[in-house]
Parts: C-alpha cells; structure tokens; sequence
C-alpha cells in the first residue's frame, strides 16, 4: 500500500451498475457484486494504489453498503487501498460510519478510506427519513461530528441533526489511530474551502467538461490551505472512463452502456435525450476518458497536470457493461495506461 500524501497515484471505481452477460442476459444483483470483488482482486494484483466503491439506493445500482463489499474485497487483496465513492454522509451516522470504516480497517490491515460526500442521488433521504431541505446542515454538521471522531478521543458535540454527544469514547480504535479521509466535492467553490478548513485532502468530482475548467477549484484549495495554515495535501480526480486495445473500440464498447446510463438520468433529471453526438464529445474535449490505452493515458497526463493533482480514480464501469470488457479494461489501465502516465509526468 502506497501511503505517501504527494506521489502519483492512481485507482478504480465503480458503482456496481446492474450488469448483462456477453450475451446481452441481465446479471442478478448478486452476480454484480461477486464480480465488483473480483475486479478489485485483479486491481490489487495488478498494483493498482486505490479501489473505491459507491454508495446507491436504486435498481441500476447493487451497492447499497459499500464497507461490506470492501470487507468482502479485503479478504481477497493485500495490498490496494479500499475506499468509499462516496460515503453519503448527509443521510448516514457518522458515527456507524466511523465504527463500520474501523472495523474495515482492521480486517484489512490498514487500507481503508473514506470519502465523505454528499452524492449524486438523493434517494437515500427519503429512505432514511431525512429532509431534502436540510440538505446543507446535514452534510456539514456529520463532516463535523466525524472528524471528531477520526481522532479516537472522547467527543463531545451537539447540533441540529443528531443527538449530542458528551465525552463519548466509539470504538473500535484503529492500529493506525486515525482513518484517512478525503472530502468529496463536484462543483462547489464553498465545498472546497471547507476541505481545506478541515485540513483534509479533496477529491473532485469531475463527470463533464475539460478537466482544465477545474483549475481555479485546485488553486482555491491550496490557496485556501494556505490562508488556514495548513499543510499541503493530495487532490485527486475523479471521471469516467473506459480503456480498450483501440480508440474505436473502446468508442463502441463503451457507447450503449454509457447510453443507458445516462440517459435514465438524464430523463430523470429533464437534461433531454442522450445522444451519441454529445458523447463523441465529451470524450474529444470533455471528461470521459475513452479510447487506447495512449489516448487515455494522454488526457489524464494532461488533466493531472492542468490540476496539479496527485491522484486519478478511474470510473472504470458504466451501465450494464458485460464483467469480461470490464476485467480487460482494469488490465489494460494498470499494465499500460499507469506506466504511460507516470512517464509523461516524470519530473513535472
């Protein structure tokens, strides 16, 4: 496990989308996750530094508790950092997320991490009983209380949107005596003020548009990070992607999955119709990383650097994308993109 806050690292995620079979035949949820640890498997042989899994409450997604799929990946991997993508701390407890992420720790030995965020859904605010409009006190009220609790003292806190607390000891410590964290954050020039407040490296969210749009949120940050008196930490990356043998193959392996994906959310969220125009340009000039293993490894040698960032996380799985291409993929960024890229960036 690669545990420097400042070299060059790069993960995987996904979220467990509902998949099909090479045959276009629908995978049981169950299936989905059996495969989800079998991928981290490969990633961690491979050498890959982190393996992150989302947090869903709906049915095009079979993750609804990632620390129990980490678990699962725990005992399969040695090595690779197992991670949250994110953990939707607005409608969760911080502290059964503390002790959940703890117990994760020990079972792996120390590889676990959170990425707190407030997610791209909301369906888990209705399920567990939460109000939408709360929806900004909930989130950095929990950041608060579970930052507290990263420090394995007793806390004491109170707020509007949980129980207080007085000198309450939560167990179990850590061997390590403290998680790592990283807050989540899409767009939100306020977001990222706040991680660099809280002294926490930043995990951005990046789904659409050129990475190099993003440039004044990585400055703000470690501007921010100065002003606060902080010490410099990691920002990293994240955005979809798929890596295949050539660029056109990837185009088209990648595109009626990617269809299906976004266009539910799309219809979902009144954005119109997705069509293939916009998707062939998001992967020219926006942030979906598709193509070889070189053009792949060009654009993200180029979004690290136009960031300053330290860190890529793949969004390697999108939609009902068969477990095979998927497993192709994951070798393909680990054996050639990584190399690539640490090349292109040597001595930046």
């Amino acid at each position: 496990m690669n545990d420097s806050s400042h070299t060059l690292q790069f993960g995987l995620d996904t979220f467990g989308d509902m998949a099909v079979d090479t045959r276009g035949r629908p995978l049981t949820a169950g299936q989905v996750i059996r495969n989800v640890v079998a991928q981290a498997r490969l990633a961690d042989e491979l050498g890959i530094d982190a393996y992150n899994v989302g947090e869903h409450h709906r049915d095009d997604f079979a993750i609804a508790a990632p620390e129990v799929v980490l678990a699962g990946i725990a005992s399969v991997t040695k090595n690779i950092t197992l991670g949250s993508a994110v953990t939707v701390l607005s409608s969760d407890d911080p502290v059964r997320v503390y002790e959940r992420f703890a117990t994760l720790d020990a079972l792996s030995g120390g590889r676990a991490e959170i990425t707190a965020g407030r997610g791209s859904f909301t369906e888990s605010y209705t399920l567990f009983g939460f109000d939408l409009s709360d929806y900004e006190e909930l989130f950095e009220e929990r950041f608060a209380l579970l930052l507290q609790l990263l420090d394995e003292g007793p806390v004491t806190w109170s707020g509007n949107t949980r129980s207080p607390l007085k000198d309450q000891q939560v167990y179990p410590k850590t061997e390590r005596g403290r998680l790592r964290i990283r807050r989540g954050v899409g767009g939100s020039p306020q977001s990222v003020v706040r991680a660099a407040s809280a002294g926490v490296p930043l995990a951005l969210a990046i789904i659409g548009g050129d990475a190099a749009r993003f440039a004044p949120f990585a400055e703000l940050y470690r501007k921010s990070l100065r002003e606060f008196g902080k010490d410099t930490l990691p920002l990293s990356i994240h955005s979809p992607g798929h890596v295949a043998d050539s660029d056109e193959q990837a185009v088209e392996e990648l595109w009626p999955h990617y269809e299906t994906s976004f266009g539910r959310i799309g219809r979902e969220r009144g954005w119109g119709r997705m069509t293939k125009e916009h998707y062939l340009e998001e992967i020219a000039g926006g942030s979906l990383y598709v193509g070889s293993p070189r053009t792949v490894a060009s654009k993200m040698a180029r979004a690290l650097k136009s960031l300053g960032a330290q860190r890529f996380d793949l969004k390697y799985a999108t939609g009902p994308m068969p477990h095979e291409l998927l497993m192709h993929s994951i070798r393909l960024y680990a054996t050639e993109v990584v190399p690539m890229v640490r090349e292109l960036l040597k001595g930046r």
